[in-house]
């Protein structure tokens, strides 16, 4: 894997980061409440650990991993990206980083795995606290109060798909209850609109990354392939399947609504992680 560690890319993310682990937020933004460096860190993790393989062994991703767990509140998630209010999106995002860099066994990720048990809703998927209280963003930043969590309201997949990664990503909690019951709930969901105002347009299903970031039908089906593969002949997945079949170009690439990146080769990157998907799905 050095060979790749060594390449121009991951080195020259490696010489901007911080003393303390982190990446500095190349915008600075208004608002003092939101923690943009955690946002910048865990973006710069994702290509690190995603495409070139980085992993604890490297100092680098040690000092990423100590300035993530800083943010680690007594009660197991991190904070502060939504201002003070809980993030179990993010906190399940950084935690799925963290265990593909060695940390599974770290008691600080055990700790994580217990909150974000804790917080599902009685249906048993996930939403952000605040969102289930309707409220939007630009409120919860001037909120100082700690909103709490309505679990009677009904699962978010925009929010489940990001946190299921992390459970696919653990080599115990992939196999849980929790975790397959929460894959059956996000197939449920496929190519529908979620119920709370961050993604309720159908075709966010099918606006793609790489690494993830949001939940997509391509993140989806990877965490199919992972926690459920007994879904791989459900009607939504086959419908899933059959889309980026129809997206598939002559040269074998596929094509697709490709957000923004730094990166020239997303289109292969993203090519393989179909791959990656129908493999564990056939």
């Amino acid at each position: 894997m050095d060979v790749l560690w060594d390449l121009k890319i991951p080195q020259s993310i490696i010489r901007k980061q911080n003393h303390d682990g982190s990446w500095t937020y190349p915008t600075r933004r208004a608002s003092i409440s939101v923690d943009y460096d955690q946002v910048e860190t865990y973006r710069q993790l994702g290509f690190l650990i995603e495409m070139f393989g980085l992993n604890r062994e490297h100092p680098s991703i040690e000092k990423a991993a100590e300035y993530v767990f800083s943010k680690q509140t007594p009660a197991g998630d991190f904070r502060g990206i939504y201002a003070n209010q809980y993030t179990p999106n993010y906190t399940a995002a950084l935690l799925e980083l963290l265990i593909k860099t060695g940390y599974e066994s770290d008691e600080r990720i055990l700790k994580t795995f217990a909150w974000l048990n804790s917080v599902r809703q009685n249906d048993g998927g996930w939403a952000l606290a605040f969102r289930t209280q309707n409220r939007n963003l630009d409120t919860i930043y001037r909120n100082k109060d700690q909103l709490d969590l309505n679990k009677d309201r009904p699962f978010s997949h925009l929010i489940t798909g990001v946190i299921l990664r992390a459970y696919a990503a653990h080599p115990r909690f992939k196999n849980s209850e929790i975790a397959k019951d929460a894959t059956k709930l996000l197939v449920s969901r496929f190519f529908e609109r979620d119920v709370y105002p961050d993604r309720n347009h159908k075709d966010d299903w099918t606006r793609f990354s790489f690494p993830f970031w949001q939940t997509d039908i391509l993140s989806s089906l990877d965490i199919v392939g992972i926690i459920e593969p007994d879904l791989a002949n459900h009607q939504k997945v086959l419908e899933a399947k059959q889309w980026f079949i129809d997206m598939q170009l002559p040269d074998g690439l596929f094509a697709g609504h490709l957000l923004k990146d730094c990166y020239h080769d997303l289109q292969l990157w993203y090519s393989y992680a179909i791959c990656r998907a129908f493999n564990r799905l056939s």
